[in-house]
């Protein structure tokens, strides 16, 4: 299986009220990221056969936002294995759950989605305490793939990378001429 690992993109400042920042949106530049990368995507001809979200808003309009955009028209499957506070053992529940589909997307927040890479990348080798560490940051895009064993990481990208490839890949391939 091919297991990609999205942590939602731009959601603004984290609310001082817990309940309040369960339903954080997306902000403008979050939105942005999230068409940008699937554009990326799509010149990449990825596609996805299962996308799960955590059921908070920022994270479930980022794998809308990305899914719809790249083609993905089954519903998104929502984990509670995916949330902030989820453990490692619920979120190796979720990817046996999937395990059926070749092309999963999972999106998710941090700390836990960086953790999760590391201990799936790490394979249990290291101690508990400190797995590989991968800094995941906000609209990050990692690539596994899942055999028997540590996962292999094949790829990163970064928010910088999807704005750069993004912006190559809408200019314009004439050449400017003047008429004069």
């Amino acid at each position: 299986m091919n297991l990609f690992i999205l942590r939602h993109a731009s959601a603004g400042v984290k609310r001082p009220n817990p309940l309040l920042d369960l339903k954080r949106p997306l902000d403008k530049e979050g939105k942005s990221h999230c068409l940008h990368l699937a554009h990326v995507l799509n010149a990449m001809k990825l596609s996805f056969d299962m996308v799960v979200s955590s059921p908070l808003k920022r994270s479930l309009q980022t794998a809308q936002l990305v899914a719809t955009e790249t083609g993905y028209e089954q519903r998104i499957l929502i984990s509670n294995g995916l949330l902030p506070e989820a453990s490692f053992a619920q979120f190796q529940r979720l990817l046996r759950e999937c395990a059926v589909h070749e092309n999963v997307l999972v999106v998710g927040h941090n700390p836990n989605l960086s953790a999760f890479l590391g201990q799936l990348v790490d394979g249990g080798v290291g101690s508990e305490s400190a797995p590989a560490r991968i800094r995941l940051r906000k609209g990050s895009l990692a690539k596994l793939s899942l055999q028997r064993g540590p996962a292999v990481l094949q790829s990163l990208i970064d928010p910088r990378t999807v704005r750069a490839l993004y912006a190559t890949s809408t200019k314009s391939s004439r050449p400017k001429t003047s008429r004069k």
